[in-house]
């Protein structure tokens, strides 16, 4: 669909958003994937600043039909009442199903079969879901039980209100104890299944504090300012020293082969009813911890 639009200095997701009357992280998914022409050039950045007059063609894909069965699959379940769950992800499930995974193995469908109730914002194909985690990534995720809850966590996801607390084992051993990566993020032009550090993509803040040490490891914590796609991989690589495990990135595979060492462990929101504030961890899975006592034990040695 095409607009014409009607002042200067929007970004061009603001615009789009209520342009279309979607949300702005569902504007940003497709910019991502497929852009938007403004007056016939392809534009992918989400901070685009449009002039009056701008001729924006924008065009929302048709949802693919997919399998979305429920699935009688175990949830750990953190945390439950009428508005939310969270829910503690292991690593190696898809958050759901896309056209590139057509399983019926998904969080989604898990959900499907152990909750009555999601909120509809994101549609048939991704129903409660907020937010998401890498395949590879476990830990906590919020899901929303009603359109409501959905719109105020997403809020407070977008507008940062919410914090987002990573653990992750690198490759190498950090020169500072504390730092900050600020540095942008786009879609890889050589490859569009990965994303890649570029001046001209979103905006993308992680901040990091060591935890332990372990000559050629460093365990770090990670606190996201900003909620980009692979973020912390993408900006852990930038910096030479990416998660172990994590191939796609160029993580080390010689301690853990099976994706990356990197765990949502906690997640602070303020609950969308109430306004309580709610603040859940959970602990790192076996398989990690298995593999820090073995560091400790060759670190001491």
């Amino acid at each position: 669909m095409n607009h014409v639009v009607n002042e200067d200095g929007l970004r061009l997701d603001v615009f789009l958003a209520k342009q279309e009357n979607i949300t702005r992280s569902n504007v940003n998914t497709i910019l991502e994937k497929d852009g938007a022409k403004v007056n016939g050039t392809i534009i992918f950045k989400s901070g685009y600043k449009l002039k009056k007059g701008d001729v924006v063609e924008f065009t929302i894909p048709e949802p693919t039909q997919l399998d979305l069965t429920p699935a009688n699959i175990p949830l750990d379940i953190i945390y439950q009442d009428e508005d939310l769950i969270i829910v503690n992800k292991p690593q190696g499930m898809v958050v759901h199903p896309a056209t590139s995974y057509k399983k019926n193995d998904t969080l989604v469908n898990a959900l499907l079969y152990n909750i009555d109730n999601l909120s509809g914002i994101n549609g048939v194909i991704r129903p409660g879901i907020v937010h998401r985690l890498d395949k590879d990534t476990s830990g906590l995720l919020v899901v929303a039980k009603n359109d409501e809850a959905h719109k105020s966590l997403a809020a407070q996801i977008e507008k940062k209100d919410a914090q987002r607390i990573y653990i992750g084992l690198c490759d190498g051993n950090f020169k500072e104890d504390d730092g900050i990566i600020n540095a942008n993020i786009a879609r890889s032009k050589t490859d569009r299944k990965k994303m890649a550090i570029d001046p001209k993509g979103r905006v993308a803040i992680t901040h990091y504090h060591v935890l332990e040490r372990f000559g050629n490891y460093t365990l770090v914590r990670f606190d996201l300012k900003t909620g980009r796609t692979h973020q912390i991989r993408v900006h852990a690589k930038s910096i030479h020293h990416p998660i172990v495990g994590d191939a796609v990135y160029g993580g080390s595979q010689t301690l853990y082969k099976n994706g990356q060492l990197l765990h949502a462990y906690e997640l602070k929101l303020t609950h969308p009813r109430t306004g309580e504030p709610l603040d859940f961890k959970a602990e790192i899975p076996a398989y990690f911890s298995e593999i820090l006592e073995k560091l400790r034990k060759t670190t001491l040695k």
